[in-house]
C-alpha cells in the first residue's frame, strides 16, 4: 500500500513517514500544497494524509481539486489543528473521508488508515497475488505456477504480510509483529521461518520472489 503524506511541519512529517513505513506502507512526502497536489495528480496512491494549513494551496482546495480530477476516488484523511465544527464540516464537504485533529496518537492514525482503506476497497481482499504466486485467504491454499505449496501456519502469516505490502520492503519488526504479536521470540526465529518459506515458494521454481534487504527486512516481488 502506497501513501502520500502532505504536511508542512517537518518534524511531524518525518515522524509520520517513519511510523507508517514501520507499519509496512510505502510513504511519499510533500511539505507544501503545490508539491502535494502534483504528486497526488501524477502518481498512484492508496490513501492521502492531508494537512489543511499548507503553504501554496491549503488542504481544502487541494482536496477539492483531487475530487474534480482523475484522482477523485483516492481516500483522504485530513490531519489538522483546526478542530471547530465548521472546519470539520468543510473538510467533509470538500471530499475528506475522515478528519483527525492534532494532537493525535500515531496508533489512532494507523487504525483510521486501515479502516478507510478497508471501506474504500470493499472489505478485505480474498485472494493475494504476486507474479505467479497466489494465496487464497478463504481456503488458505497457496499455489505457484499452478502447483500447490504448503508453507505451514507461520509461513502463511509471513506470506500474507509480505504479499499485502508487495512490492514494498517489509521491516523485520513488522513481520515479527504479524507473526507473533507483541511477544516475538529471539532474533534468529524470523530468519529461520523466512528460510523455510523460501524453500517452499522459491526453490522449486525458476525465479525468486522472496528477497532479503540486508539490515532492513524482506520484500516479495518479481524483481
Amino acid at each position: 500500500m502506497r501513501l502520500l503524506v502532505i504536511e508542512d511541519n517537518r518534524d511531524i512529517l518525518a515522524n509520520l513517514a517513519d511510523y507508517l513505513s514501520l507499519k509496512g506502507y510505502t510513504v511519499d512526502c510533500a511539505a507544501d500544497g503545490l508539491t502535494g497536489l502534483h504528486l497526488a495528480a501524477t502518481q498512484h496512491y492508496d490513501l492521502i494524509v492531508l494537512d489543511i494549513m499548507l503553504p501554496g494551496i491549503d488542504g481544502f482546495t487541494l482536496c477539492e481539486r483531487l475530487r474534480e480530477g482523475e484522482r477523485k476516488a483516492v481516500p483522504v484523511i485530513m490531519l489538522t489543528a483546526r478542530d471547530a465544527l465548521d472546519d470539520r464540516l468543510q473538510g467533509f464537504r470538500t471530499g475528506a473521508d475522515d478528519y483527525l485533529t492534532k494532537p493525535f496518537a500515531l496508533p489512532e492514525l494507523a487504525a483510521r488508515i486501515q479502516a478507510v482503506l478497508k471501506r474504500s476497497t470493499g472489505g478485505l481482499q480474498h485472494t493475494l497475488q504476486v507474479g505467479d504466486l497466489c494465496y487464497n485467504l478463504d481456503t488458505l491454499e497457496v499455489t505457484r505456477a499452478g502447483t500447490s505449496v504448503h508453507p505451514g501456519p507461520i509461513g502463511l502469516r509471513l506470506l500474507a504480510a509480505l504479499m499485502q505490502r508487495s512490492p514494498a520492503v517489509v521491516r523485520r519488526e513488522v513481520l515479527e509483529e504479524a507473526v507473533w504479536g507483541d511477544d516475538p521470540p529471539d532474533s534468529d526465529a524470523l530468519r529461520s521461518h523466512v528460510h523455510a518459506l523460501r524453500q517452499q515458494i522459491d526453490k522449486p521454481f525458476g525465479s525468486p520472489l522472496l528477497h532479503t534487504v540486508h539490515g532492513i527486512g524482506y520484500r516479495l516481488a518479481e524483481h
